[in-house]
């Protein structure tokens, strides 16, 4: 195999398919990619660790067809260092597995693993294809992935739950998270060809991957989707991940409809002030209590080694005054996702869960269990 490549189109491709491939390996062709240069002008790059797999595609010019390995994270070290407007030949000798990187005047020569050792993609069978925008999809991402579990023991809890429903305003896809400190809904118009799609889990790494290249990305993401298996195509990449094999819990119990005590503020100047005052407390509970009276709100921190902060605010609440404390991270978190002015937190006391709406936007809603303070 011979090609020669821009080195900016090599490194922006090679950025892409490295985040796949894990820093520690069992298996060692997984700390590989598969580099595959076809007759004419363009060479794939494809990156596994088993789970989520990536292939992007990327203009070059090939002298001789081929395929090879190569080490993901030294070749992109490699690529990142040489020169910007330097052009990049990438040449290999299978029998010798070994490929060569040159650039001006620098050579390199890497190690190369047979390409029969590479895993084969899953070509399953995908019967649900729709297609979203990418703004759509970024916008689900960001409104509840804050709010995916790290603990490894509830592993249903460690993606984005995706699934169809009705409203009375029409069909929607909602995406639920939740680490049971937390849980964020956000809803988006039912795509056409996703009216019966089955309830999926997103794995937490395919979420944040994909979340990194839509920042690149313009334009519609076709989605292909079956019970076990996601597919998504945009640009010149396509990511394919397996879903999480688990049963997410039944989350509308969770969400408390009878909360009768209704609380109006501006969500910069609240957020601004909930960051002030966690300053003093304390590192792991990072607490912070809210007193509200007659359109007032006092936020209150302690601790012993830091001292006390208090800051008083004008809200919109006419009901009776009462304490609650919350974790001041998960706080700013859902706060964040409030798009308009105006945040509205609809509570019942100071032990049950408070929902979290955008006055201005009803399709996401949070739900934050308060902790004692």
């Amino acid at each position: 195999m011979k090609l020669t490549i821009d080195r900016a189109a090599l490194l922006k491709s090679l950025a892409h398919v490295q985040s796949v491939v894990e820093r520690r390996n069992t298996i060692p062709i997984l700390s590989n990619i598969l580099i595959e240069a076809q007759d004419g002008d363009s060479v794939s790059l494809t990156a596994t660790d088993m789970d989520l797999d990536m292939v992007d595609r990327v203009t070059c010019s090939v002298s001789l067809p081929g395929s090879v390995t190569a080490p993901a994270h030294t070749l992109y070290d490699i690529v990142r260092k040489l020169p910007d407007g330097a052009s990049v030949e990438l040449t290999s000798e299978p029998e010798k597995e070994r490929v060569t990187v040159r650039a001006g005047r620098s050579t390199f020569t890497l190690p190369s693993l047979p390409t029969a050792d590479f895993p084969s993609l899953a070509s399953d069978d995908l019967p649900h294809n729709f297609v979203l925008s990418g703004g759509d999809l970024k916008a689900l991402i960001d409104r509840t992935s804050f709010a995916i579990s790290t603990e490894e023991t509830r592993y249903y809890l460690n993606g984005i739950y995706v699934h169809a429903t009705n409203q009375p305003s029409g069909p929607v896809l909602r995406g639920v998270a939740t680490d049971g400190h937390r849980l964020a809904r956000v809803e988006l118009p039912l795509p056409k060809g996703a009216e019966s799609i089955p309830g999926v889990i997103l794995p937490r790494k395919m979420v944040l991957e994909l979340r990194k290249l839509l920042d690149e990305a313009d334009g519609a993401v076709s989605i292909g989707l079956s019970e076990t298996r996601i597919r998504l195509a945009f640009g010149a990449i396509i990511l394919s991940s397996k879903l999480i094999d688990g049963t997410f819990p039944d989350y509308e119990r969770v969400i408390p409809t009878g909360n009768d005590k209704v609380l109006e503020l501006n969500c910069d100047s609240f957020a601004e002030a909930v960051d002030r005052v966690a300053t003093i407390s304390t590192e792991k509970s990072r607490a912070i209590k809210i007193a509200l009276g007659s359109n007032t709100l006092t936020l209150t921190a302690n601790s012993p080694e830091a001292g006390s902060a208090t800051e008083e605010l004008e809200v919109s609440y006419t009901s009776s005054g009462f304490e609650i404390g919350f974790n001041s991270r998960y706080l700013l978190d859902i706060l964040k996702q409030v798009q308009g002015d105006v945040a509205q937190f609809i509570m019942a006391d100071a032990a049950s869960p408070t929902v979290v709406r955008d006055r201005a936007d009803g399709s996401a809603i949070y739900v934050l269990m308060p902790m004692r303070v």
